[in-house]
């Protein structure tokens, strides 16, 4: 096995690929699902979960999860949103866990 940046590249790409997948499948059916409430709920806290396993710790999913929660915001797509804004900008870091003054 080959080790070195190249391969933490490739596995990245394919945790944001399939946390992208997820989120999108999550946002067609979560659609489908605006007239039925709890079900809704619990399909956006599965998704919330399964995201939390994939990405690791990013508290961006938390206004994902609060986003959908919101009746009438399932045609958004906020986890696709969620995603792409992880892809893009990282991990929002946590007060007193940055590099020393």
């Amino acid at each position: 096995m080959r080790s070195g940046p190249g391969r933490s590249v490739r596995f990245a790409t394919a945790r944001f690929a399939a946390a992208l997948a997820v989120a999108a499948v999550s946002d067609v059916l979560s659609a489908g699902m605006e007239i039925v409430l709890p079900l809704q709920w619990g399909l956006d806290l599965l998704t919330a979960g399964i995201l939390f396993l994939i990405l690791g710790r990013q508290w961006l999913i938390l206004p994902g999860l609060i986003a959908e929660a919101i009746p009438g915001l399932a045609f958004f797509p906020s986890w696709v949103l969620v995603v792409a804004s992880i892809a893009v900008w990282g991990a929002v870091p946590v007060k007193g866990s940055g590099p020393p003054p």
